[in-house]
């Protein structure tokens, strides 16, 4: 079913969540939450607002070229929100948040270990007043422990958790991923984390308290490598863009620039030198995976003498056409011009009045269900946008109780 603006219900509608986070990791499991029906209650700073808007350029082009205030990286995880700015180190913002989590079923929030207590907002605060309330508390190294106290980001994540160790050239530094995929992950194991204690509440009738850790859940994907060495002891190696434990699984080079080859299995390894018109296969050093691996410094330079016969086409039609998996390297650029990419929809394009044109398109959703399909409802809001209407209409607050509050510049 294709995503659509118009969609009315996804399967968490009528769910209301507090989303006091910013940077990614929290944005990225609200976002998530929001695209399935949840209405998300974004609170910022005023004036100030998710440190995300300034991360740029890129900004939003509006009227005549110019930046806006919006910047692309915002953007990326900040749909199907309603931002409502409030001042929580006051004590009256403070007042504001929790009449507010009197009408919400789950608040999220990534400060740093010890604000919410201070501003009495923490777990143990409201618990008692809110026992069916989930709270998830998102910080770099969790509530526990000789790190706790540190400030966290992504690419202290990725180094402290091993992955830049086994990332990048074997010859050259420790390498980050290119994109901040340690926020990404810890948001997904939040988003996983608040719909268990979703369905736990809704069997028991009660809440808990979710405390996540950037550094945990790096460790937690560090999956089949992290295992290898558990079990062997040797320390796991950069390996470029080799794989430990698979042979020929790599990118490829071939007349007009690369490929990514991926061999899973004895079978296709058979299947590609039929189509490389070679005899390795019958090779003992190399007929199975477990010799390859053992080999594979050996059969790396006889595969790449023969991929360069070729350009890349020839080999990515070819080989598809033999069921052996392989591809080739994109660019950003031609991930979007893709036709699966566009036959489901992974490009959207929402209405924004910052912008010249009015639209701006944004990454879709790749959860596809055939009941409650995702919706987008909102676009990225402006600071502030929904301040107004959610205390007007959630809180019955009157305009000059409002005004007041917006003069003592407790919201925004």
């Amino acid at each position: 079913m294709p995503h659509t603006e118009t969609s009315k219900h996804g399967p968490l509608h009528g769910l209301r969540v507090l989303d006091l986070t910013r940077i990614l990791a929290g944005p990225t499991c609200t976002q998530l939450l929001g695209d399935l029906g949840a209405d998300i209650i974004k609170i910022e700073k005023p004036e100030a607002g998710d440190d995300t808007r300034k991360w740029g350029p890129p900004y939003v082009k509006g009227d005549n070229g110019k930046d806006t205030s919006e910047s692309a990286y915002y953007l990326s995880s900040n749909r199907n929100k309603r931002s409502v700015a409030i001042d929580i180190a006051h004590p009256k913002g403070q007042k504001l948040i929790r009449n507010l989590i009197k009408h919400c079923d789950i608040l999220i929030e990534n400060f740093k270990v010890g604000d919410m207590d201070r501003y009495g907002l923490s777990y143990a605060k409201l618990s008692g007043d809110f026992p069916k309330l989930i709270y998830c508390s998102i910080t770099g190294f969790g509530q526990t422990g000789p790190y706790a106290n540190r400030p966290g980001y992504d690419f202290l994540a990725q180094a402290m958790g091993g992955l830049m160790s086994i990332t990048g050239d074997p010859a050259g530094a420790p390498t980050k991923v290119g994109v901040a995929v340690a926020d990404l992950m810890c948001g997904m194991y939040a988003s996983v984390a608040v719909l268990a204690a979703l369905h736990h509440r809704n069997t028991y009738h009660q809440g808990q308290y979710i405390d996540l850790g950037l550094f945990d859940t790096q460790v937690a994907w560090l999956a089949n490598v992290g295992l290898n060495y558990l079990v062997s002891q040797q320390i796991p190696k950069r390996m470029g863009n080799e794989h430990p434990n698979i042979v020929p699984y790599t990118v490829m080079p071939c007349q007009d620039g690369y490929f990514v080859l991926a061999v899973g299995n004895d079978q296709q390894f058979q299947q590609f030198c039929k189509v490389a018109k070679t005899t390795l296969a019958d090779d003992p050093r190399f007929t199975t995976n477990s010799n390859r691996v053992k080999n594979r410094e050996l059969l790396y330079p006889l595969l790449r003498d023969i991929t360069n016969q070729h350009p890349q086409k020839f080999w990515v039609d070819h080989l598809t056409a033999a069921n052996v998996p392989c591809s080739p390297v994109n660019d950003i650029p031609q991930v979007f011009a893709d036709p699966q990419i566009m036959a489901r929809n992974m490009k959207i394009s929402m209405n924004y009045p910052l912008a010249a044109s009015k639209k701006v398109d944004l990454i879709g959703n790749p959860i596809n269900m055939s009941q409650t399909p995702v919706t987008y409802r909102y676009a990225p809001p402006q600071l502030g946008a929904h301040s107004q209407e959610v205390l007007q209409n959630m809180l019955g607050l009157s305009q000059a109780e409002i005004t007041d509050l917006y003069h003592q510049k407790i919201i925004g």
